[in-house]
């Protein structure tokens, strides 16, 4: 487990990345846990002015498109790693968690301002105190013919049309009751246990949608790491999956998936050629196959 140096060139460049946290080894549920609390929640700026605009943002971009929806998102707030040690422990990472919006996504990390809610500091969670950062999700799908199941982006999503990228979105907290920290404060079973198994499963229902394979066809998801894209500081940790259909298979179930207007093609790459298409990806999914490539090399040593 390790940090990463930014790869890439300036801020504004869409596909510079960097890796904030690497496990190539791949980690399941049982070694991944979360820290859920509003300790890990966004800190308002102290510029008003600079505030104000999250709302103005807002309200300009919901006249334009009247169907945008302020729903919540889990906000990425650093982790803890333990490294084990002993024939009993296994390496461990606990990961940060808060409660964030779309709203306040788009008006700090999606806004024309946004280098300005950063704070200069070496520590990821200091730097993005005043930003969004909802915590995106991405999975990198191997079939039985060891070829990597790549999207390219159709144009009507809001972010990076045309770009490919793996299958993915975001851990959703309505999905297991979550819509304030009051709320949880109410219940009486363990919240951070729920949130963590979150995380493995929006994974799986992801590609699901994003893909139409079925979740039978899925191994369970391995963790291997968080990337974030230097443009706007966008945070998404990444899964590795093993899909037991070959590449022809999983073509057939694209053509009927639930979410395939989010996307106008797959494609399934051998790794030799993944390279290249890695390259005309968004930052934090070129960061996602960063974490692959980590992960290949890890198990050809071992």
């Amino acid at each position: 487990m390790e940090k990463e140096a930014t790869i890439g060139g300036s801020s504004h460049d869409p596909s510079s990345f960097n890796l904030l946290v690497s496990s190539p080894s791949g980690l399941p549920p049982s070694q991944v846990s979360v820290a859920f609390s509003d300790a890990y929640d966004r800190v308002p700026h102290a510029d008003a002015s600079l505030e104000n605009t999250i709302s103005e943002i807002w309200e300009q971009r919901t006249l334009k498109n009247n169907s945008l929806f302020n729903g919540n998102k889990f906000r990425y707030g650093g982790y803890v790693f333990h490294a084990g040690g002993g024939s009993d422990h296994e390496p461990h990472i606990c990961l940060h968690l808060g409660l964030t919006d779309y709203r306040t996504f788009v008006g700090t990390n999606l806004s024309p301002l946004w280098e300005r809610f950063l704070v200069p500091s070496e520590d990821d969670s200091v730097l993005c105190q005043h930003t969004s950062s909802p915590l995106g999700n991405g999975a990198v799908v191997e079939t039985i013919d060891n070829k990597i199941l790549v999207l390219q982006r159709s144009n009507n999503v809001g972010e990076f049309p045309g770009y490919f990228v793996f299958p993915g979105g975001h851990p959703e907290p309505q999905e297991i009751g979550i819509s304030s920290h009051q709320y949880v404060k109410e219940l009486t079973e363990s919240i951070d246990t729920k949130v963590s198994q979150e995380m493995f499963d929006s994974i799986v229902r992801e590609v699901v949608e994003e893909i139409g394979v079925p979740a039978s066809s899925l191994s369970n998801p391995a963790f291997i790491g968080i990337s974030r894209r230097d443009l706007n500081v966008r945070p998404t940790a990444f899964f590795f999956i093993k899909c037991n259909l070959d590449s022809k298979e999983v073509q057939q179930f694209y053509s009927s998936a639930q979410d395939g207007y989010e996307s106008t093609q797959l494609y399934a790459v051998p790794m030799i050629e993944l390279e290249d298409i890695a390259s005309k990806m968004p930052g934090c999914h070129r960061g996602g196959f960063a974490l692959y490539k980590l992960m290949v090399d890890t198990r050809k040593i071992t």
